[in-house]
């Protein structure tokens, strides 16, 4: 269960704290190195970790029609659901669709108890975590350090963190140089 928007600004802004760029006089937001991208395929792969993948589902707002990112992610094995933004441009269904799809393979698969890998740190994702327990479901997240509080909530639901930040450089790539001098 893969959280697109979660995965791919905090891997921008790794990217960007990587190349040592910091945040612009009077900006309060961390700044994002826009020429990163993520494989889709190796992220697949590091999130099954050498297991079966039952279902591998990635959620996200729908991006503009010439946009390549979905066509990939769908090439490279994930199932791709995608919802239209707010009229304001904020992000809806993702996260509750992330936590559906996830209710269900754990309800559909329940006499047989298995993993869900959660692609996020979102601590909107602990009612998944709760309900994946009371079905014997072992519950990892996969996520960037700075998508998560190691002490908070979800941190310390899940069996297992496997932080992103360690596999930076095989689940994404660099498009264009960046920043430029």
């Amino acid at each position: 269960m893969l959280d697109n928007s979660n995965v791919f600004i905090e891997g921008k802004k790794f990217s960007a704290k990587n190349k040592g760029v910091q945040r612009a006089e009077g900006d309060t937001r961390d700044p994002q190195d826009p020429s990163w991208r993520v494989d889709f395929g190796t992220l697949l792969v590091h999130m099954a970790n050498g297991r079966e993948v039952l279902d591998a589902i990635l959620v996200g707002s729908k991006p503009p029609q010439n946009d390549s990112v979905w066509t990939s992610a769908k090439q490279k094995g994930f199932k791709v659901l995608t919802y239209d933004r707010s009229f304001s441009g904020e992000e809806k269904e993702v996260d509750t669709e992330i936590a559906t799809q996830a209710a269900e393979v754990i309800l559909l698969n329940r006499d047989e108890p298995g993993v869900v890998v959660l692609g996020s740190g979102d601590r909107d994702f602990m009612p998944t975590v709760r309900l994946a327990h009371r079905y014997n479901w072992t519950v990892e997240m996969c996520a960037f350090s700075s998508a998560f509080n190691p002490a908070g909530d979800m941190a310390l639901a899940v069996e297992k963190i496997r932080t992103l930040d360690d596999v930076f450089d095989q689940i994404g790539r660099h498009d264009f140089d960046w920043p430029t001098k």
